[in-house]
């Protein structure tokens, strides 16, 4: 009986010691959990970075923005035609220095630049300054280095300023400075400018020996081209007799003839297309008509892409003409290469957009 008590309370004993380092174990539990970790604060610094390299990644990011930019460039023919690249978004009022500056040899534009395409402009040429006027001239201050080209570039240069900067629809024609001293002639060869460059005074010209330039106008015609993969329009400044009167129709007839021997570029419209009516301008819309030859299928009534956007793009050059309105005899309505229908007159925005200054 006596030893049966002793293990009695032996065992009460034992299962308090237990119960005891239980309790104590769950209580230590309960303080881990409640006790914040001696690292918190390292952690809400850690989020903080982390919020504040989101809101740097996000500026980065709107930093980078672009736009697209026609530039006028040397094709791999020595040619100048535009290329459409994506620029940094600039400043609104620092577009066309923008421009300018992308078209300088070993410049900013070195990376963006297709094959077998080069920049203009003399390495080293800065941008001083630009300075509209209210008649649409532009006056462009360049550095000294701008003078440091070879004679036979200087057309091609002045052309390639000219057209870049006149994709801005307010600016009409150029005048240029050199470090602030207004120039009559172009440095090195001696190419007028007094008066401004313009679209007029023309691109890439072609001479004819059986064209009388006295009694001829200068048109400016847009031709297709392609060049490792890579398609482009080249326009080309022609000396054409205008027969009756009738500028466009003159225009149209130069194009069907196509680009001839002196110039790389395709022949986009078939043998037998031709005219039937002479163009007719009404409020800027200038409405051509042809016979069903034009079309690259009769049955689909589908005109070809590059036929419409060579009529487009050299019809437009004329500051007369705002819109193409392109009809075939017997047509109703006509269709693009993707089945789209030309319900109304097709603008030069279409394949080239332009904002002012």
């Amino acid at each position: 009986m006596q030893r049966r008590s002793i293990l009695l309370v032996a065992i009460t004993v034992f299962l308090s010691i237990i119960l005891t380092g239980c309790f104590q174990g769950e209580q230590s539990l309960e303080k881990e959990e409640i006790d914040p970790p001696k690292d918190a604060e390292a952690v809400n610094d850690l989020d903080k970075a982390t919020e504040e390299a989101k809101k740097a990644g996000d500026k980065t990011e709107t930093a980078t923005e672009t736009v697209s930019r026609q530039l006028y460039l040397l094709d791999a023919n020595g040619m100048v035609a535009a290329q459409t690249l994506e620029l940094p978004l600039a400043d609104s009022k620092e577009v066309a220095e923008q421009a300018l500056e992308y078209l300088v040899k070993d410049g900013p534009v070195t990376p963006l630049l297709p094959t077998g395409f080069q920049a203009v402009l003399p390495a080293g040429t800065e941008v001083n300054g630009l300075n509209l006027q209210k008649d649409g001239t532009l006056v462009v201050d360049v550095s000294k280095e701008f003078k440091e080209y070879e004679a036979a570039q200087e057309q091609k240069i002045i052309q390639a300023m000219t057209f870049t900067l006149t994709q801005f629809e307010n600016v009409k024609n150029v005048k240029l400075r050199i470090n602030g001293e207004p120039q009559s002639v172009m440095p090195v060869n001696g190419t007028p400018i007094g008066d401004g460059y313009s679209r007029a005074d023309g691109i890439n010209l072609v001479n004819s020996d059986s064209v009388d330039l006295m009694a001829s106008k200068p048109v400016t015609l847009y031709y297709p081209t392609e060049s490792n993969g890579n398609q482009y329009f080249v326009p080309v400044t022609k000396y054409i007799d205008v027969e009756d009167q009738d500028l466009y129709g003159s225009i149209i007839n130069t194009l069907l003839d196509g680009p001839g021997m002196d110039v790389n570029a395709k022949h986009v419209f078939n043998s037998e297309a031709q005219l039937t009516h002479n163009p007719t301008l009404n409020s800027g819309v200038l409405e051509v008509v042809f016979n069903q030859s034009v079309l690259e299928d009769s049955d689909e009534a589908v005109i070809s892409d590059e036929v419409m956007e060579t009529l487009v793009r050299t019809l437009t050059e004329d500051e007369s003409v705002e819109a193409v309105q392109v009809k075939v005899e017997d047509i109703e309505t006509l269709f693009n290469e993707n089945g789209e229908p030309y319900t109304k007159p097709v603008t030069k925005q279409t394949f080239t957009p332009t904002e002012k200054l």
